[in-house]
């Protein structure tokens, strides 16, 4: 019997919503505020560039997801086109990226709450949803994704009448714009801490093995997305701080609903809230469902434990990998810690732009006969800008958030050779090395019984003592070592 698959049943309207959902995040605008601490009323023009920033690499992501419409995403582009450990850190990396974005979007949807219930405990509730939505996921897509679609349409309607209620009470009352001087580091810094309000082309390609007519709706998808993105988030943004200052924005827990409490009254603040939350329920959905399908296509290849393919036959979801990311995403949902996940999902969605980017080149050089329904314009202009773009947002990015990336990507090193040598060479290996150190054990005691060895100061007792007990290591250690070399592994 063949295994279950993945099934293609995204049109391009969900398709669409997908891209949309996923980057519409109340994570996202309850860091709104601290972003416009930090760029002031020049946040409004650092949205809009950034999107346009944003859109540049989308292009690259249009054409690599027509060109290899299969699951993975970043993933799957990077290993045909580098292979080896590139396409193993390049997975690696997204999907922790996807991990910390399901974090954000969790926990901006229990602080779009906390507007209404202050007293609620915001990393528990965030922890909640993570694992309702991981088992929702265990469905399968076609019913989240219907779902997601109408939240995401739903919350586009009353994010519209924000703007427009808001733009209205700007027309009838003298609004004033007290100075906010801000310098041009806090311009792109602010731009580095928003890159993640853009990350709706990704969530497309993550699904794209399940998009019908991959060649055309998925650049479509990611177009259509990434533009209706820049004239929400432009428009949302331009609201906030005409209405409220940068300065009072940024001390709010959730800054959107504030501003729509003074703009239209306390029912105002209610609907925008619940708009944020459903925001956040939906890219929670969303992030879940990429990142679980990241470690599915790296357990097909074999650079992950196999199990992590496996497909529920009823479903034809991947279920171990949705409960291993669940499981991931709760521990650290829970430290609650908004701003330095925010910079998290930043930097390793960085690093993945940058693969895309490149790999574009290199896939145009090495395979110029692959078939490309969608093609980046102005090639090889538009990759070369997204790569400078990403490298110049890199030098923005908090410095402990990239000590935490190079820690990660030590691990991912460690993991991918442990993996890649295979358990019966690495026990080998370690059995080895745990023979040697017996045997390094038995000739220091042999050295300091013999006396060709003297420990000045230690009294004659505990040299015997210390004799005995580096002969109880060399037992140990070679006996250890020689049942680990010995082994079978069949169980």
């Amino acid at each position: 019997m063949a295994e279950p698959q993945l099934k293609r049943k995204l049109g391009l309207l969900r398709a669409t919503m997908l891209g949309v959902g996923g980057a519409i995040s109340a994570g996202g605008f309850a860091t709104i505020g601290y972003a416009a601490g930090l760029a002031g009323y020049e946040i409004v023009a650092v949205v809009f560039v950034s999107g346009f920033i944003s859109l540049i690499t989308m292009f690259s992501y249009a054409e690599l997801g027509t060109a290899l419409p299969v699951a993975g995403g970043e993933y799957t582009y990077s290993k045909v086109a580098f292979g080896g450990f590139t396409s193993f850190l390049t997975g690696w990396f997204e999907w922790l990226s996807n991990m910390f974005y399901t974090a954000l979007s969790a926990m901006g949807f229990a602080y779009a709450i906390a507007y209404l219930f202050p007293q609620i405990n915001i990393p528990l509730i965030a922890v909640v949803v993570v694992i309702i939505f991981s088992l929702v996921n265990l469905k399968g897509i076609q019913e989240t994704g219907t779902a997601g679609a109408v939240i995401t349409i739903i919350v586009l309607v009353i994010l519209s009448v924000f703007v427009l209620g808001g733009w209205s009470y700007m027309q009838g009352t003298q609004v004033t714009r007290p100075p906010f001087p801000v310098g041009i580091l806090g311009i792109f810094t602010a731009a580095s801490f928003l890159f993640d309000l853009y990350l709706g082309g990704e969530a497309v390609a993550a699904s794209q093995a399940e998009i019908k007519n991959p060649g055309r709706n998925i650049p479509r998808a990611i177009v259509i997305s990434g533009l209706i993105l820049i004239a929400l988030y432009t428009s949302v943004i331009a609201i906030a701080v005409g209405i409220v200052p940068p300065a009072v924005l940024m001390e709010q827990v959730s800054p959107i609903a504030f501003v729509a409490e003074q703009a239209m009254g306390p029912v105002g603040g209610i609907v925008v809230t619940i708009a944020l939350a459903m925001t956040g329920l939906a890219a929670t959905n969303e992030a879940i469902m990429a990142q679980s399908r990241v470690l599915y296509a790296m357990g097909r290849d074999g650079y992950l434990p196999n199990i992590l393919c496996k497909v529920h036959k009823r479903f034809c979801t991947p279920y171990v990998a949705i409960a291993v990311c669940a499981v991931f995403t709760a521990i650290f949902t829970a430290t609650g810690f908004v701003n330095f996940v925010v910079y998290a999902v930043n930097l390793g969605f960085i690093v993945g732009f940058s693969i895309v980017n490149l790999a574009v080149i290199k896939l145009r050089k090495t395979k110029p006969h692959l078939d490309r329904p969608f093609k980046v314009p102005l090639y090889p202009y538009m990759p070369i800008a997204g790569l400078a773009t990403c490298a110049f947002l890199l030098l923005f990015i908090e410095p402990s958030v990239i000590v935490l990336g190079l820690e990660l990507g030590i691990v991912a090193l460690l993991v991918y050779y442990i993996r890649m040598v295979g358990y019966h060479r690495i026990r080998i290996a370690l059995g080895g090395v745990s023979m040697g150190l017996g045997v390094f054990a038995a000739f220091a005691a042999y050295l300091l019984g013999t006396n060709a060895i003297v420990l000045h100061g230690v009294a004659s007792g505990v040299s015997t003592l210390i004799v005995v007990f580096l002969i109880f290591i060399s037992i140990i250690e070679v006996l250890g070592g020689l049942l680990s070399m010995t082994a079978s592994d069949k169980t």
